[in-house]
């Protein structure tokens, strides 16, 4: 019987243990060994012995640098582990729009007995392991980690600096990324971003340059599709593999979709007055997004977070183009302050979200936009971006 070794306890390896009930749990956090409600045993990460493990899945979110992964000697992804039973899969990678895209796959292909699961929320030890097709959000983490499995489809979004800090470098994220290309087989198939059409795969590549070149070769015509801006690619892309895999394109179901709260979600308050919940911006390349969507209007930007390293001069570049005054709030406040006053850009620092938004209230004229769009993680103030987004809401519907 293999010793099989979880690093961390939590949603992704307690789905793995109820596959391996031998399994033993290493964990940060753990101060004292014990056993858990279902039998299984939890250690501090400090008895960790490699001697004494035949393999070792860590959550995806563990750093490489982390102690319990530098000892491993074999290490494999919760993928991996799954690779041998799981059933056709798509996985839906990029740094912006993955979820929403991968929730759009599902409405799509539902009916043609697809689950959905990984990154999204449900890990793969409880998907079904007898459904037609498993669609799975991927993140850099997992994949990092992944040298057995290998997607049949593998959609694309573009890649933006995000998680440098965890990877080490935009180049370590990016390889992260593409890594699922090398060890596709021929007769499979990979959507990327054309900036990649050089990456080597037995796959065969399909490459996109925008929204307009994605519909074009698809025969999909947006001008049908009730989506704008990010979410049309996204939408475009859910309906691409439904024309690869049952040559059907249905405008009527993609347009029934219902888009998840906390990405570009309009609001008004009492005095008629647009304030937007983009709490899901964590990174550069969404916040530009959100911005292009309100270009034309004078826009009331809140910036600030936890921005796990990346360097924020593109975002800068991008605001001299608006009619705009920022907002700062979080750990990195000081940090975009600096740069406002560097690009010559209006802005406020404030104690905390509660405070811009105050400041906001008193700014705010009826043609212009409110934009909680952070471009940073919520995880220096709040305990999801979900939290940050919710408080949002509920102080816009205060304002009297």
């Amino acid at each position: 019987m293999k010793k099989i070794s979880l690093f961390g306890y939590g949603g992704t390896t307690k789905a793995i243990a109820k596959h391996i009930p031998h399994a033993i749990f290493y964990d940060d956090k753990c101060i004292k060994p014990f056993t858990d409600k279902d039998g299984h045993r939890v250690k501090p990460s400090s008895e960790f012995n490699p001697k004494y493990s035949d393999l070792e899945i860590p959550s995806p979110g563990i750093p490489p640098y982390n102690p319990l992964v530098l000892k491993a000697k074999n290490l494999i992804s919760e993928y991996d582990y799954f690779s041998d039973s799981m059933p056709m899969s798509i996985w839906i990678s990029g740094t912006n729009g993955k979820t929403t895209t991968t929730q759009m796959m599902q409405h799509l292909l539902k009916e043609n007995g697809s689950v959905e699961g990984g990154n999204i929320g449900t890990p793969l030890g409880e998907l079904n392991p007898h459904a037609n097709i498993w669609i799975l959000e991927t993140s850099s983490f997992t994949m990092h980690y992944t040298n057995i499995a290998s997607p049949n489809i593998y959609v694309l979004l573009p890649i933006n600096p995000d998680h440098l800090s965890w990877h080490g470098s935009m180049q370590e994220y990016e390889e992260s990324k593409l890594k699922p290309l090398k060890s596709m087989k021929e007769g499979e198939i990979a959507i990327i971003p054309h900036k990649y059409k050089d990456t080597k795969s037995n796959a065969h590549i399909i490459t996109y340059k925008d929204e307009n070149n994605l519909a074009k070769h698809f025969g999909i015509d947006s001008n049908k599709i009730k989506f704008k801006g990010a979410f049309l690619a996204d939408a475009l892309l859910a309906m691409a593999c439904g024309k690869i895999l049952f040559d059907k394109i249905d405008y009527e179901k993609i347009n029934s979709f219902t888009l998840d709260p906390h990405r570009q979600e309009e609001l008004k308050d009492s005095k008629n007055r647009l304030w937007v919940n983009d709490t899901k911006a964590t990174n550069i390349d969404a916040t530009i997004a959100a911005l292009k969507r309100y270009k034309d209007s004078y826009i009331h930007l809140i910036l600030g977070g936890d921005d796990k390293g990346v360097e924020l001069e593109e975002l800068f570049e991008f605001l001299l183009t608006c009619k705009i005054k920022i907002y700062n709030i979080g750990s990195n406040k000081e940090k975009l302050s600096s740069l406002a006053c560097e690009y010559k850009i209006d802005f406020q620092l404030c104690e905390n979200l509660s405070d811009a938004i105050e400041k906001i209230d008193t700014n705010l004229k009826k043609d212009e936009v409110a934009l909680l769009s952070p471009a940073a993680s919520s995880l220096d103030e709040f305990s999801s971006y979900a939290q940050r987004g919710n408080e949002f809401k509920e102080a816009i519907l205060n304002i009297s």
